[in-house]
C-alpha cells in the first residue's frame, strides 16, 4: 500500500521520521497544516515525579509540531489522574492525593521546558491542567452534558476496555470514565484554544476518536487524531524498561550518565530508528550512520546516546557523560562521574562477587554473573574474574571508599560499602 504524500511540513516530517500509527481524517488535518498554525495536544498524567522515556515519543512529537510552525499544548492530568487511565493495566492505579499530584506536575514540567519553547507567540507551547474544568463540573450536569453521547455497545468494543474484561481483571467504574473525562479534555481545548488535534500513542487510539468525534459531533468543528506506533526494541521488550527499572527523564530519577548509557546499549537494529524518532540530526546524516557496519555501529551509537541525552540534559552533560564512558570502559582511566550504587557493608565484604554484581544491578542473576566472569565478561577494579565465586575483600576498596565493577564492555558501577 503506497503512503499518501502529505503536502504539509508537519506532516511529512512525522511520515518520514516513522511517528505515524493512525490518522483519524489524513487529508483535512493535511491541508489546515499546510494553511496555517495547527493547534495540537497531547495529555499526560502526573502518576510519578518524573514521565519515563516511553513519553519522549510523544515529547518529541510536540517538538516536531512546534518546529513545522505550529503550536504545542502539554496537558497534564491533574484531573484524570486521580481516576487512573485503565489502558494496557490489569488493576487499578493507587489514588494520589492533590498535594502529590501537583507535585508531580512541576517536577515533569522541567523536563518539557528542555523540549519545547513556551510563551505567548501564537507557535509557543502552553501547559495546561485539566483538572481546572474536571473539577467543576457537578456529577449530574456533566452525565447530562456528555453521557448521551456515548454508548456502553461502543466503549465495550474498545480494546482498553475489552482487553481487560477478556483478562477477567476487575474494571472499576471510576475508570470507566476515563474515556469520557479525555473526550472532554479535547472539546474544552478546542473551545479554549482552536486545538483541532489530539495526538498520542496507539494504545489510546479509542480514547483519542472519541475525543475527535465529541468535538465534531457537538460543535460541528473540525477535529483530528494521529498516533504513533506501538514502540518496542528490535528484541521485542517494551520501549524504556531495563532490567534495572524505568528510564526516567529527570535527573533526579536517573542521572545524565546513566541515561547516556541506556541510549548507548540499544540494539544494533534499533539505532537508524531511534535516531530518526529521538535526534533532530538531518535524515541523510541518520542514513549514513544507519549504513555503518561492524565497529562502526558503535560510533553510531555513540552519536545517538550523545543526541538524545543533548535533548534532554544539555550539550555539557552529554558531552560530559561520553568522556566518562570512554575514559571508564576504553581507557579505565577513572571513576569520575560513574553511577554509585550504596550497599550494607556486610553484603559486599566477604560476599561473592556475583552477589554483589546483582545487588548492583549489572546483572539479573547470581547464575547471569557468574557465566559472564567465565566468558572473561566481569570485572573487578579495571581486572577480570574468572570466578563468580571468589570473595570480595577489604582490600578491594579503593581509598576513595568504593569497589569498580563491570560487566561486559557496556554496564559500569561504583559499588560503596556503607
Amino acid at each position: 500500500m503506497t503512503e499518501p504524500a502529505f503536502q504539509s511540513d508537519f506532516l511529512r516530517t512525522l511520515q518520514a521520521r516513522g511517528y505515524i500509527h493512525q490518522i483519524t481524517h489524513p487529508a483535512e488535518l493535511d491541508a489546515a497544516a499546510a494553511a496555517g498554525v495547527v493547534a495540537g495536544y497531547i495529555g499526560f498524567d502526573a502518576t510519578a515525579p518524573s514521565l519515563h522515556v516511553g513519553s519522549l515519543i510523544q515529547i518529541m512529537m510536540l517538538r516536531r509540531l512546534q518546529q513545522a510552525g505550529g503550536k504545542p499544548i502539554v496537558l497534564m492530568g491533574g484531573g484524570t489522574t486521580k481516576v487512573g487511565d485503565p489502558t494496557g493495566k490489569d488493576a487499578s492505579r493507587p489514588q494520589l492525593t492533590d498535594e502529590t499530584i501537583q507535585s508531580n506536575i512541576a517536577s515533569i514540567k522541567t523536563v518539557f521546558e528542555k523540549f519545547l519553547t513556551f510563551g505567548d507567540d501564537p507557535t509557543d507551547a502552553v501547559m495546561l491542567d485539566n483538572d481546572a474544568w474536571l473539577s467543576t463540573y457537578g456529577y449530574v450536569e456533566f452525565l447530562r452534558e456528555y453521557g448521551t453521547h456515548f454508548t456502553i455497545n461502543r466503549m465495550l468494543a474498545f480494546d482498553s476496555v475489552k482487553l481487560r474484561l477478556e483478562r477477567e481483571q476487575p474494571m472499576t467504574f471510576l475508570e470507566f470514565n476515563y474515556m469520557l473525562m479525555q473526550s472532554v479534555d479535547f472539546l474544552e481545548l478546542n473551545r479554549a484554544l482552536n486545538c483541532t488535534l489530539q495526538m498520542g500513542g496507539s494504545d489510546q487510539w479509542g480514547n483519542i476518536v472519541s475525543g475527535v468525534d465529541l468535538v465534531r459531533r457537538v460543535d460541528h468543528k473540525a477535529a483530528f487524531g494521529l498516533t504513533t506506533p506501538l514502540l518496542t526494541t528490535a528484541s521485542g521488550g517494551k520501549m524504556g524498561k531495563t532490567a534495572q527499572g524505568a528510564v526516567w527523564l529527570n535527573a533526579e530519577q536517573l542521572s545524565p550518565y546513566d541515561y547516556w548509557q541506556f541510549w548507548r546499549n540499544v540494539d544494533d537494529a534499533d539505532v537508524g530508528k531511534f535516531l530518526r524518532l529521538f535526534t533532530d540530526l538531518p535524515l541523510d546524516e541518520i542514513a549514513r550512520l544507519e549504513a555503518l557496519e561492524g565497529a562502526g555501529i558503535n560510533d553510531a551509537k555513540i552519536r545517538l546516546a550523545t543526541e538524545a541525552t543533548t535533548l534532554l540534559h544539555g550539550e555539557t552533560e552529554a558531552l560530559a557523560a561520553q568522556l566518562t564512558a570512554k575514559l571508564a570502559f576504553e581507557d579505565g582511566k577513572t571513576s569520575a562521574g560513574l553511577p554509585t550504587v550504596e550497599l550494607p557493608r556486610d553484603e559486599v565484604i566477604g560476599a561473592m562477587i556475583a552477589a554483589v554484581t546483582t545487588k548492583a544491578g549489572l546483572t539479573t542473576s547470581n547464575g547471569e554473573a557468574r557465566r559472564l566472569a567465565q566468558g572473561g565478561g566481569l570485572r573487578l577494579n579495571d581486572e577480570p574474574v574468572a570466578d563468580g565465586a571468589r570473595l570480595i575483600e577489604a582490600a578491594d576498596i579503593n581509598a576513595d571508599g568504593v569497589l569498580k565493577l563491570a560487566a561486559g564492555k557496556k554496564k559500569i558501577v561504583l559499588v560503596k560499602p556503607i
